[in-house]
């Protein structure tokens, strides 16, 4: 077993491991910089953002690091969907009414930037575009591969994994149900909370499926996940949470907070954020749709129609209605260490382990 694996050699990368781009803002300029100059593949959250704050957060983490990095896309559908947007706002207006803000009715509207977002990324040639919902479209991937653009595509069963595979993806994150932050999964049924296949069942099953690299994503926080991932066959590894309480992470301190004291009994997978299951810290947010038995509406729409509320959270210090991503394994998180320190950290402890006693 070596940590010099294919992944390394593809990506140009000195470690196989992939800071995961959560959006947003939690994957800052100095965050992506540091995990890139510290030997890893450091990813910027992107999904969220407007097309000319890509632009600047690129041109930015070019400045600060000449290593490749990648940039994060959601590829799925961004149309409104205004089913049960009625009921949810029932639930959202008493909230708003405790945070002091203005009671909404009107619908909302959720700004498509996707088109705009993929030629930015193309025009300041990013070494690596990384998809989350879905596969890159076809006459996007055709653009990339001619720029000489890697994409990594998130696969949550191994079915989307074949797909992933057909449509051209270089290099296929499997997530388990262990991940914090939004499922990967490419196709959300109604009531449904997306693929629940714990990480290190998916990855040997995705390993054999496909002739792709495989990167395992989900509950993996250490030095003992990056060993168990190579061993079950993926090339590297993902990791989102572990790299929230860093010192370049931009999460909240209330956040961080909350993730030092959560438990693995602390997160559960939720819609009533954005419309699309996420696993994150429980909160008065979740209960009070749970409470109300009321269901949230679809993503993106319940997205744009949660904003205000998070915003406000944030501007109050408030970790009971915010959206507090998190996935299985806090208890192993480090609190106030650099992104560069942490990546440090998991390749010595990884080739401790590798020496045979």
């Amino acid at each position: 077993m070596r940590l010099n694996t294919k992944l390394c050699k593809i990506l140009g990368i000195d470690h196989p491991i992939i800071q995961a781009g959560m959006a947003g803002g939690l994957t800052t300029v100095e965050l992506v910089a540091s995990v890139s100059n510290a030997g890893g593949l450091g990813t910027l959250g992107a999904a969220y953002m407007k097309p000319e704050e890509i632009r600047a957060a690129i041109r930015r983490i070019k400045k600060q690091t000449s290593k490749p990095f990648a940039v994060n896309l959601f590829c799925t559908d961004w149309q409104d969907q205004y089913a049960g947007v009625e009921e949810s706002q029932k639930v959202l207006n008493v909230i708003r009414v405790k945070l002091g803000l203005k009671e909404l009715e009107k619908r909302v509207v959720t700004d498509n930037f996707f088109e705009e977002q993929f030629d930015v990324l193309v025009k300041e040639k990013v070494p690596v575009i990384s998809t989350a919902f879905g596969v890159l479209p076809r006459e996007k991937m055709i653009v990339a591969k001619e720029k000489g653009i890697l994409v990594t595509t998130m696969v949550t069963t191994v079915q989307e994994a074949l797909l992933a595979e057909k449509e051209g993806a270089d290099i296929l994150i499997a997530q388990g149900s262990d991940a914090g932050g939004h499922r990967g999964t490419f196709v959300i049924e109604q009531n449904t909370h997306g693929a629940a296949i714990g990480t290190f069942s998916l990855v040997p099953q995705v390993v054999d499926a496909v002739s792709l690299p495989v990167v395992a994503a989900g509950g993996i926080m250490d030095s003992r996940g990056l060993i168990a991932a190579l061993a079950l066959g993926a090339q590297g590894i993902q990791m989102g949470t572990a790299f929230l309480t860093t010192l370049e992470s931009g999460a909240h301190p209330v956040y961080k907070k909350a993730l030092i004291n959560s438990t693995e009994e602390s997160t559960v997978i939720t819609k009533v954020f954005s419309g699309r299951p996420a696993r994150g810290i429980k909160n008065a947010f979740i209960e009070e749709y749970q409470n109300a038995n009321i269901a949230p509406a679809d993503f993106p729409t319940q997205n744009t129609l949660t904003n205000d509320i998070r915003r406000e959270a944030v501007s109050q210090n408030n970790s009971n209605y915010m959206s507090l991503w998190a996935g299985q394994g806090t208890r192993l998180l480090q609190n106030e260490i650099s992104a560069g320190q942490l990546i440090r950290d998991l390749v010595a402890g990884a080739e401790r382990l590798l020496v045979v006693k």
